[in-house]
């Protein structure tokens, strides 16, 4: 089948030059686009993740102790389900706030293995298991380790986000 070279219009096939152009400006955008997408969390979300993960090991370990250890079950419970309910609120807010702000949305993906994986694995895992430990063993000290832990996790994880921004940043540049 032949093609009528008047019916696709003007059209000329670029230079080499022109075509060398228009891939660096789309891989500048690439890149431009995995940085932006790789900027940390809002501050004030960052802080609201750090009191969350230091905090959630203690208040689980309310819930999960043995009778009354300094509030009611009762009250545990409902510390525990309104830290996660302002926590989702708070997510959803600070997603919607990034990608109205830069208009492109949060990737996960992108962003480093370790520091993913690090955060889906250890921080459940030292929540519950600080919780158990403190029900069977009574010592605080495993509630306050794991609040510490917690809190490094999300300081250490906020720090390596802002390292790959800058790093991200500046190879677009």
């Amino acid at each position: 089948m032949e093609t009528d070279a008047s019916a696709l219009g003007d059209h000329h096939s670029p230079t080499p030059a022109e075509a060398r152009a228009a891939l660096a400006d789309i891989e500048r955008v690439r890149a431009s686009t995995a940085a932006r997408s790789a900027t940390p969390w809002p501050l004030w979300f960052t802080a609201l993740l750090t009191v969350y993960l230091a905090s959630l090991p203690v208040v689980y370990g309310g819930v999960v102790a043995e009778g009354a250890w300094l509030l009611p079950e009762a009250a545990w419970w409902a510390v525990f389900v309104a830290m996660i309910a302002v926590f989702m609120a708070s997510f959803v807010y600070a997603a919607r706030s990034w990608v109205q702000r830069t208009g492109v949305a949060l990737r996960l993906d992108i962003l480093p293995k370790w520091v993913t994986v690090t955060l889906m694995i250890v921080a459940p895992a030292l929540v519950v298991g600080s919780a158990w430990a403190f029900r069977f063993t009574g010592q605080v000290a495993w509630l306050i380790g794991a609040a510490a832990v917690g809190a490094a996790l999300s300081i250490g994880s906020h720090l390596a986000f802002v390292r790959l921004h800058r790093e991200r940043g500046q190879a677009s540049s």
